[in-house]
């Protein structure tokens, strides 16, 4: 089972991605150039977090147009396991293949800090190894993670349990103040209908191995290696 870590000009955060994939979670793992035409031998991709062409026009906006989109987009709707971490969620939003968008943190500054989330969906294929209602604790660190959506969509997304992740506080209660960027709801993470791609601002690699002070993170990366393991990848 080999998974892919896509790389575009300004992401920063592939190296950590490809060392919990590696390293941690002991499976094969390598770079894709987003200049890359084809994409052959994968069996789950990840869109790391960084800041892709600069972050020019809007999070993702340029990296949605790499030429490895077109392959990207092909593999999510063949079910290939794809996570999208960070700018990996904005640029999911901007191809397409999740719903809403990024914006502007209510706050207008960046956040770096470790948050408290629950797992709203305990039954997918990258949360399966977690409880329903499960507190995490993830870093996060983003400018524009203010996930909006119109109301017909948010009603979608509760109706269809693709709500993944939400902000709390360390008792669980889903309140304003324990919502770092003013997204709808506390979004922290969403995946689409058919469950095969996921959408987080919350940065798992960085909470992947004990080392790090935090594995929360690592269950996402396993949940998604026993996935593929069920569907004999």
């Amino acid at each position: 089972m080999k998974f892919g870590v896509a790389v575009f000009p300004g992401s920063n955060c592939d190296a950590d991605c490809l060392y919990a994939i590696r390293d941690v979670l002991g499976r094969p793992a390598e770079y894709v150039w987003h200049r890359e035409p084809k994409l052959k031998g994968f069996d789950a991709l990840i869109l790391p977090g960084g800041f892709s062409y600069g972050d020019y026009l809007r999070c993702g906006a340029i990296a949605r147009f790499s030429p490895i989109m077109d392959e990207i987009i092909s593999f999510a709707e063949r079910g290939g396991l794809l996570l999208g971490i960070c700018n990996g969620f904005q640029i999911l939003t901007e191809a397409g293949l999740l719903p809403g968008a990024l914006l502007r943190n209510r706050s207008l500054k960046f956040i770096c800090e470790t948050v408290t989330m629950q797992v709203s969906n305990a039954d997918t294929a990258f949360t399966r190894l977690y409880g329903q209602d499960e507190l995490i604790r993830l870093p996060i660190a983003h400018g524009e993670g203010n996930y909006f959506c119109d109301d017909a969509t948010l009603k979608d997304l509760t109706d269809n349990k693709q709500i993944v992740f939400t902000y709390c506080d360390e008792a669980g209660a889903v309140t304003d103040a324990a919502n770092p960027n003013g997204a709808r709801l506390n979004i922290a993470g969403i995946c689409n209908k058919r469950g095969n791609v996921l959408g987080m601002m919350p940065h798992p690699e960085r909470a992947s191995e004990a080392l790090l002070g935090n594995e929360d993170g690592y269950r996402i990366f396993a949940s998604m290696l026993q996935t593929l393991k069920e569907v004999g990848a």
